[in-house]
């Protein structure tokens, strides 16, 4: 369940949503795993029950969601309407996924030497100027994307 919701009007973040822990069962995990080429035989065995709090989220307490507009990420897999997982908690490292508050606006961006970093080539890195606010307020950890 996602109760909090914080509308935004931003570069690539078109919302912020607040975790709340334990409010979805775990399902049925299967132990075969499916090919994307030709078709395995079908395998009735569950392995495990899964959460999707379990596997996508490891600090509650300092996770939240963000919904991504736009293209600039596609290259790194991040397309238009995913749900980033981001950790507060986790330290920020050159080359990871992070969303960042860049002069009141927030954007999804790998994190550079004094520059967030798009990945696809049709935009330019944001480069760090002086007088500019940029802060970091978490890496991104997974992402959830709906087909249908």
């Amino acid at each position: 369940m996602i109760a909090s919701i914080i509308p935004l009007q931003p570069a690539n973040v078109t919302a912020i949503m607040a975790h709340h822990p334990g409010v979805y069962p775990p399902l049925p995990l299967y132990d075969s795993p499916v090919a994307a080429g030709f078709p395995s035989p079908a395998a009735d065995h569950v392995e495990d029950r899964l959460s999707a709090d379990d596997y996508l989220v490891h600090n509650p307490t300092a996770t939240y969601f963000v919904r991504v507009k736009g293209d600039s990420m596609i290259e790194a897999g991040i397309f238009d309407g995913d749900v980033l997982v981001v950790d507060r908690s986790i330290k920020p490292s050159l080359g990871q996924v992070v969303l960042a508050e860049v002069d009141g606006e927030f954007t999804v961006k790998y994190l550079g030497r004094g520059q967030l970093l798009p990945a696809n080539a049709a935009y330019q890195p944001i480069k760090f100027k002086d007088g500019q606010t940029v802060e970091v307020i978490g890496v991104v950890t997974g992402s959830m994307r709906r087909f249908v």
